[in-house]
């Protein structure tokens, strides 16, 4: 089964999860980047991923080389930002042309999820949701995230298989 592992991460948790289904599945990554990556302070950063939420902006993402129709499986991840997917994953999303695929969710987060898993997915209609999974501060909890992973792989491959 060729696999992909879509992602944006913002402080390296994300990433963290990725980088491991890439191990675990021997899959392909593809890290979403902004063109504009400046790094804000936490309070600054929280403050200016809470207004694109709201305001539904979409930042502009450096390229990528993606083709959905190589892949039998694609893993999409994302942080949380004010309960939702962030932006970055939403502009990736709305351009991507992601349809009739079998499809694997994750977020990471603080600990407020909220409803992030249930938009995620809504962006992506006409397509098999086979398994939505969250990590709360993966990097943190690298063991504990690594047996989370080798269990939630486990299902990937026999609900995508």
């Amino acid at each position: 089964m060729k696999t992909a592992v879509v992602f944006y991460s913002y402080d390296g948790n994300c990433a963290f999860v990725a980088e491991h289904i890439k191990t675990l599945m021997n899959a392909d990554l593809v890290r979403l980047r902004t063109k504009d990556e400046k790094r804000r302070g936490r309070v600054g950063g929280f403050l200016a991923a809470c207004a694109m939420v709201f305001t539904k902006k979409r930042p502009v993402l450096k390229p990528v080389d993606f083709d959905p129709a190589a892949y039998d499986l694609i893993v999409i991840g994302s942080p949380v930002w004010a309960a939702s997917p962030a932006p970055p994953v939403r502009a990736f999303l709305s351009v991507a042309g992601i349809t009739r695929k079998k499809l694997a969710l994750y977020v990471c987060h603080a600990g407020g999820m909220g409803s992030a898993l249930g938009k995620f997915a809504a962006m992506l209609p006409c397509n098999e949701i086979v398994a939505e999974r969250d990590f709360i501060n993966p990097a943190k909890n690298a063991d504990d995230t690594k047996r989370q992973l080798a269990d939630w792989v486990k299902t990937l491959e026999e609900k995508a298989g």
